[in-house]
């Protein structure tokens, strides 16, 4: 009987593999990026049971779970009549304040980071200062590569206007102040 290939290859050490390292890696539960959270996890219990003291759901299919169509059936035809259910006894966890502090800090407000790419920047503040507010003219530039309509290029000027950090630079670049650039409403029918 011939010989397995596997039993016949030379074992031999790597020298370029930290082993332990490896290990670690494979059998490691990973970091914790949330800070309420990795303060209150406890090493010696499981991830479910961690979740479950926070008062977190560990899996959301069971926690939120969907009916379903069979079972629906059998309630409308009377067949779970004899069945009992048992409402779901809350369980006061002791680790409630990790709940409170991540919704907190799920309803803080959020910083507006929004910026548009320079490229496009760079376009519109090209026609702000060739044609002012004449959407229209923008509209048939010659470097209007992309054939915008004039109320496309209204709308991309207007979300310009709303980042005060690239708006502010433009207006500095060109000696202007915010009340000069103030354009009155107008509706779409006067254009």
């Amino acid at each position: 009987m011939p010989r397995l290939r596997k039993q016949r290859r030379r074992k031999t050490y790597k020298h370029n593999i930290n082993r332990k390292r490896l290990r670690n890696k494979i059998e490691g539960v990973g970091n914790i990026s949330c800070k309420e959270i990795k303060n209150a996890w406890d090493k010696k219990k499981s991830v479910q049971s961690n979740l479950e003291e926070m008062g977190l759901s560990y899996d959301p299919n069971k926690t939120i779970e969907i009916p379903k169509r069979k079972k629906q059936l059998k309630e409308a035809l009377g067949a779970s009549e004899g069945t009992e259910w048992k409402a779901e006894e809350i369980k006061q966890n002791s680790k409630n304040y990790v709940v409170k502090a991540l919704e907190s800090e799920a309803k803080a407000p959020r910083e507006k980071r929004f910026q548009l790419p320079k490229g496009q920047v760079e376009w519109i503040t090209y026609l702000l200062r060739k044609y002012g507010k004449d959407y229209k003219a923008m509209a048939r530039d010659r470097k209007n590569y992309y054939q915008e309509t004039w109320k496309q290029l209204r709308q991309k000027i207007r979300t310009f206007k709303k980042i005060p950090v690239q708006y502010n630079k433009y207006l500095q670049e060109n000696g202007l102040t915010a009340s000069d650039t103030e354009e009155p409403e107008i509706s779409d029918d006067e254009l």
